[in-house]
Formats: structure tokens, C-alpha cells, sequence
């Protein structure tokens, strides 16, 4: 947001039993990946629909390293019944194809990790082992950090009560070079309990290219005070989906993406009181952390290029923000009950006499359902100065205010194309709706809609929201 760096009534009910959670959707993790050999739990979604593939499925790995809280670090450590005791003894020994197998019990936190690198084809596995609980890192400063690392899969492990952040991931410094870090999954994660009043963030991605989060649970980041469930700075080519944040702190952010970020997804995720912005499309970085530098020659930006689609809000101050960001997209988006807005276009980065910034602009809000209150949210659209609205495109959204429905108008900066205005959607108590919605069918094909929020095809033209009318799927 906007801290510098360092290194009825036409809803369901708003509780966390209404909400479809990341594990009962096409995304739902495998229990201890183990390179592609289990399966998912919610089937699979309609073919060309969904999720994307994941660079290490149907790869099996070629040796097991073993990590045991009762293991001995050795120099020949790592067998099944020699297991090592920390991460670190078996990163020492990890090659390319190597899934380092870490057995249920608790870890101490502060693991550093760099320079581990697989390869697209033998990538390497950190992660708990099949049919056992996540093992658990608590306390510390910080779970993991790796750095300058490259194909590697991070799974199925709890982390909780750091100090700092849970989980980092970085690119050792290397702000120009998109080859220090590249080729991470992270997956099946529970990450909780993080921080201790300051900047701090569950998961810290900074300088990471082609990545993904997927299938994992993030809840009270950040301490008392701001950070984020996911923070990104100058990260490029990247998927957030499938994932559950809930129990933000107010002040904070479900997901963040700034620092010259681009091409980023949010895909199908549930966000129940996911922070003052639950998604912050931009943000405010110091000048130093930009990834890659910052062009004195040609216009910057806080972000380019982030897609916000087919997810769930219930709650927060603002579902989306789009902060300093450009050529960006919300669409088909279910948003139930924010508490001050829908959406913000804030400016917090601006030019200075060496490095010029565009302003959030170029944007697109399509496809989206709001239901709101009138009584919480006044002014649906914020618009703050230095920004560009006219420039934005909104067309094919539902607006409706369950307490006044007369009042649902949201006022934009710009007409909107194919809007639907004051009509109850009846939605269903996972939020989904039915052939007779006035959402049904009443959408806009867009080349960015892979598939709906249970990875069900769309139909033509697709819905209005983040589920498609499951007898209209696929058509």
C-alpha cells in the first residue's frame, strides 16, 4: 500500500460456511505433491477450462532426500531410515529430480537457501511426505528464505508465528537480472500467524519470474499492523489461484503487486475479510526495489498487466484497488458486502523530475456482480487525484444495493456498456446463481476468461460474476 520497502437480499450469508473454499474447487492442492503422482481432490476441471498446468505435472522425481524431527545431520543423511534433521543438510545434497521429503513435526524457522536450482524438467520438491500431516515450521524469523533458487516446488507445509515474513523468495539482489529467480510453485501451503506489528507478509515474492501460488490458506499476516497475505515486488509472469485468505488484518492487503510487477493472474480465490484492499493491483515502492530499475528514459509504472478474475470477496474495505496500475483487468468477479467501497483508483507513486510514472489508467471492469450495502458503501467508485478514469472501460457489471435497491446506480467516472443496475441476482449460498439470475448469460466474452471460479467452462456469452450457470458450462 503505501509503505516503502524493505530488503432474499440478493447474498448468501457472509460467513466462512458460505464461502467456497480453495479446497472445494477444481484447485484444490494434492495432499504432499510429490512431483505429480496424486490426485485432485475436486476433479478435474471441463478440458481447455481451468487452471493452467504446472511445469513439474506428470514429473516424478529421481531421489528422495528425508528430513525427520528425530534425524541426524550427517554426511550421508537423507534415507528413509537415516533421515536428516534439518533443511538444511538435505539442500546440501539436493540435485536436479530431487524431492526432499520433510516428515510431520515441528522445525524451527530461519532456513536459508541459495543458489538451488532444478531444471524445467527435473525441478526440485521441498515439501511435506504423502500421507502424513503438513509438517509445521513455527517460530523464527522467517520460515524459509530462498534466494537465487530456479525450479523449484515449495508444498504443503504450515508456517506460522514468524517474526518477519513467513515464506521469502527473492532473487538475491539481482533487481536487473530475470533469470536469478525463476520457476516457482508454491502449493498446498498453510501460512498463519505472521508478524509482529510491522511490514510483514505471510508469503514475500520479490524479482520472481514465471512462479505460482496455488491450492494454500493464508490468514492473519502481518501482526497488528499492515502487510500482506502475498506481497509481490517486481515479480513477472505469474498465477495466484485456487488460494484461501481470510482474517486479514484491516489494515493490510489479501494480495499485493507492485514494484514493476507484470503479468500477474488472480485466478478463482476466496478473500473473506481480506484487508483494506484485498486486492492492491499497484502500490507504493521505494524507488531502490523496482525489479527490473526503473527507465529514466520512458514512462514506469507500478504494475502492467494484472488480471483479477473469477474470484470471490466477502467483506473488506475495498475488494480491489487499482494503485499506479496499467493495461490492467477485473473482470467476472463476485463481490458480496464491502464495507467502504468496490473499488479504489489511487495514484501513490508519482514522477519526479528523473523518472516519470503513468498514471493508473487503461484499465478495464468488466463482467463483475457487486452486492452491496448503501448504508456502508457511498461512494462505490473512489477515484483519487493523478489518476486517469477517463481512460478505463466498464461494461457489463451488476450492481445491486440489497438495502436499496433504487439506489444501486454506482455513479462511475465513465458510462458503462451493458450494465445491469438494481436487479437482485439471486444469488445461491455459495454465491453461485441460477438460469433465472439476471446475471445469467449476460456477460462479455473476454480472451482472459480460462474458465469460472470452479473451473467450468463459460458458456457465450458467459455470465456475470465468478460461476457460470452450471447448465450453461461449457456451451
Amino acid at each position: 500500500m503505501g509503505e516503502s520497502e524493505t530488503d432474499g437480499s440478493g447474498r448468501g450469508s457472509s460467513g466462512a460456511d458460505s464461502v467456497t473454499s480453495a479446497a472445494d474447487g477444481p484447485h484444490s492442492s494434492t495432499s504432499a505433491d510429490d512431483g505429480g503422482d496424486a490426485t485432485t481432490e475436486g476433479g478435474e476441471p471441463s478440458p481447455g477450462c481451468g487452471a493452467p498446468a504446472m511445469f513439474d505435472d506428470g514429473i516424478v522425481p529421481t531421489a528422495e532426500i528425508h528430513v525427520a524431527p528425530d534425524g541426524i545431520d550427517a554426511a550421508s543423511c537423507g534415507a528413509a531410515d537415516a533421515p536428516c534433521a534439518t533443511l538444511a543438510a538435505a539442500v546440501a545434497a539436493a540435485q536436479p529430480g530431487t524431492a526432499i521429503r520433510i516428515h510431520a513435526g515441528t522445525y524451527a524457522g530461519d532456513a536459508h537457501v541459495s543458489g538451488l536450482a532444478g531444471t524445467p524438467e527435473a525441478p526440485i520438491w521441498i515439501g511435506g511426505a504423502a500421507g502424513e500431516a503438513r509438517p509445521v515450521f513455527d517460530g523464527g524469523g522467517v520460515a524459509m528464505q530462498l534466494s537465487a533458487v530456479r525450479w523449484l516446488v515449495v508444498h504443503d507445509l504450515e508456517i506460522r508465528n514468524m517474526t518477519d515474513n513467513g515464506l521469502n523468495i527473492d532473487d538475491g539482489g539481482a533487481t536487473s537480472d530475470p533469470e536469478a529467480t525463476r520457476g516457482v510453485i508454491v502449493r498446498g501451503m498453510s501460512i498463519h500467524d505472521i508478524g509482529t506489528g510491522g511490514n510483514n507478509d505471510c508469503l514475500k515474492l520479490s524479482g520472481v519470474y514465471d512462479f505460482a501460488v496455488r491450492d494454500s490458506e493464508f490468514q492473519r499476516c502481518g501482526g497488528s499492523s499492515a502487510g500482506s497475505a502475498i506481497d509481490q515486488v517486481g515479480c513477472h509472469h505469474g498465477l495466484i489461484a485456487g488460494n484461501h485468505f481470510h482474517d486479514l488484518q484491516a489494515s493490510g492487503n489479501s494480495v499485493q503487486t507492485k514494484g514493476g510487477s507484470e503479468d500477474v493472474e488472480i485466478y478463482a480465490n476466496v478473500f473473506e475479510q481480506g484487508g483494506e484492499r484485498a486486492v492492491n493491483m499497484g502500490g507504493s515502492t521505494g524507488f531502490d526495489f523496482f525489479r527490473p530499475p526503473l527507465d529514466p528514459a520512458a514512462p514506469n509504472a507500478e504494475a502492467r498487466d494484472i488480471r483479477v478474475v473469477a474470484n470471490v470477496f466477502v467483506g473488506s474495505m475495498s475488494p480491489v484497488a487499482l494503485v499506479g496500475c496499467t493495461g490492467c483487468l477485473v473482470a467476472n468477479n463476485t463481490m458480496i458486502d464491502p464495507e467502504h467501497w468496490v473499488l479504489r483508483v489511487l495514484q501513490e507513486t508519482e514522477s519526479t523530475d528523473v523518472y516519470e510514472f503513468s498514471p493508473s489508467g487503461n484499465n478495464r471492469v468488466i463482467g463483475n456482480l457487486v452486492v452491496y450495502e448503501r448504508a456502508l458503501v457511498g461512494t462505490v467508485v473512489n477515484v483519487g487525484p493523478g489518476t486517469a478514469p477517463e481512460t478505463f472501460e466498464f461494461a457489463h457489471n451488476l450492481w445491486y444495493a440489497a438495502d436499496a435497491p433504487e439506489q444501486s446506480d454506482p455513479a462511475l467516472p465513465v458510462v458503462e456498456v451493458g450494465g445491469v443496475i438494481g436487479l437482485d441476482p439471486q444469488l445461491a449460498v455459495d454465491h453461485g446463481i441460477t438460469a433465472q439470475s439476471p446475471a445469467a448469460a449476460a456477460g462479455l466474452e473476454l480472451a482472459e476468461l480460462r474458465g469460472d471460479h470452479r473451473g467450468a467452462c463459460w458458456g457465450s456469452p458467459p455470465s456475470i460474476g465468478a460461476f457460470e450457470v452450471p447448465s450453461r458450462a461449457g456451451r
